[in-house]
């Protein structure tokens, strides 16, 4: 990817609009899994024995997964062709509306069998939505950051998704906090849903207000190719979708076992689920200023070091993590989410977006992210909970899981290591970081030198 980039304040806005706006959308993503993990099961499978009905319910949430890759393909190819910005309004609107409508759907008890048909299909278009917002959401960043702090800006993105989870899930310690249990599976569990729609608001008038990046702006004097950004991509940067698969393979598999397979397993080893949620809140809560952390570390030591450390951390803790689960001590549960969440996942996960940015060439950049990312959400992250609950019914503990997520982490080390270090500073050797940093200064002397001067000129008119 070329270093072209937006002036600093450019750059400051894009970052809070992309936060912003993608905790609102993964605030309604996220929704659909606590939920899955918490009432689906009785309200929409009431005729399943509880874990089958589980599986049917985590099988609901990885329909959502699914469909992404056919969102990150339709939005990747007009993101590359027409725009950042404008993918990222139409997602978020159609996200908004469709988690609205979830909340006012009819139960099994009601409707029958159409209630489980609705929640699939509403759960494909929230599917659909979201496999075309991580790529964008990242490239308005990270294509308006200098190539020496696109570590730290685009790692903001990520913070939003972050932001999401603790938004949803705070909203249904909320609502179970305040209602009955009889009260909270009539009609509690909606009111989150619903409010979705208000939240959607918000995060539409934030995203309105961004430039399209700088990277699409100069893109956009090239002549056009006739091949379709998903061709192109795929025939030119292989190796590139590959690397982004096998990288997301640990974290994403591993972080929906920490935040949905949890709540469930949590039930089956007699812990209660108010002692997750609250950990995964709180966990996921410094989860999210810890991104921006490791994204200014990829900038310092490169990205290849900071993801491989993260999957080494999934590798290590996956024993201890079930294992303090079994013990039934909150503390030790709190330790082992917190940790999990915040050197696991969050090392990985902040180090992403600058590296898979990094990966390809900007004019199929959209189309680039959206695959390799996706094609990983849908076959390991859809699926890791259903497959470790499936694990948990076959041998009745938790040590087949565990290995699970070993073998998980594997994956992310051998392809990460086989992937070149994208950091420009890094194979420099430093040179590019100074380069940089003495250009964003000059931007940022000139900004205030323009703003300044409106000041001098009127001290000049008072004076006269």
């Amino acid at each position: 990817m070329a270093d072209v980039k937006g002036a600093p304040r450019e750059v400051r806005k894009a970052a809070i609009a992309s936060l912003f706006g993608s905790a609102l959308e993964w605030y309604d993503f996220f929704l659909y899994g606590t939920a899955a993990a918490l009432v689906f099961n009785s309200l929409f499978f009431p005729t399943f024995d509880p874990l089958v009905g589980t599986i049917a319910a985590f099988g609901t949430n990885a329909v959502g997964f699914l469909a992404r890759p056919l969102g990150g393909i339709i939005f990747g190819h007009f993101g590359d062709r027409i725009g950042r910005k404008s993918m990222l309004v139409t997602t978020l609107v159609i996200m908004g509306v469709a988690t609205c409508l979830i909340g006012l759907l009819p139960t099994y008890a009601t409707i029958g069998v159409w209630a489980p048909v609705l929640l699939i299909v509403l759960r494909i278009v929230q599917g659909i939505a979201v496999g075309g917002e991580w790529g964008g959401g990242v490239l308005i960043v990270s294509e308006h950051a200098p190539s020496h702090r696109r570590g730290f800006y685009s790692a903001w993105s990520q913070t939003g998704v972050g932001l999401g989870f603790v938004l949803s899930a705070s909203a249904y310690a909320l609502v179970q906090a305040v209602t009955t249990k009889e009260s909270f599976l009539a009609w509690g569990w909606r009111i989150p849903f619903v409010v979705g729609i208000l939240l959607t608001a918000v995060g539409l008038l934030i995203r309105l207000r961004i430039m399209e990046t700088p990277a699409f702006r100069e893109k956009e004097s090239e002549p056009k190719k006739s091949t379709p950004p998903l061709l192109d991509v795929i025939r030119t940067h292989p190796k590139s979708i590959l690397i982004a698969f096998g990288a997301r393979v640990a974290e994403t598999g591993a972080s929906y076992l920490f935040l949905t397979f949890s709540l469930s397993y949590a039930a089956e080893v007699g812990v209660g689920k108010g002692v997750v949620l609250a950990a995964l809140v709180v966990g996921m809560l410094f989860e999210s200023f810890a991104m921006p952390m490791f994204g200014a570390l990829s900038d310092r030591i490169g990205r290849r070091p900071v993801y491989i450390g993260g999957a080494i951390a999934v590798i290590v803790w996956a024993f201890p993590f079930f294992a303090m689960f079994d013990s039934g001590n909150p503390v030790l549960i709190f330790v082992a989410i917190f940790v999990a969440l915040v050197i696991g996942h969050g090392s990985m996960i902040g180090t992403q977006p600058a590296f898979f940015t990094e990966l390809f060439a900007s004019r199929v950049a959209y189309s680039g992210l959206a695959l390799g990312h996706e094609l990983a959400s849908m076959i390991v992250g859809g699926f890791s909970p259903i497959v470790a609950t499936a694990l948990l019914a076959w041998a009745g503990a938790s040590w087949p899981i565990a290995l699970f997520m070993i073998g998980m982490g594997a994956v992310t080390v051998f392809a990460v290591a086989a992937a070149p270090e994208t950091n420009p500073a890094v194979r420099k050797g430093g040179k590019g970081r100074e380069e940089s940093e003495a250009s964003e200064a000059s931007e940022e002397t000139e900004e205030t030198e323009k703003s300044e001067e409106p000041e001098e000129a009127e001290v000049k008119s008072r004076t006269v």
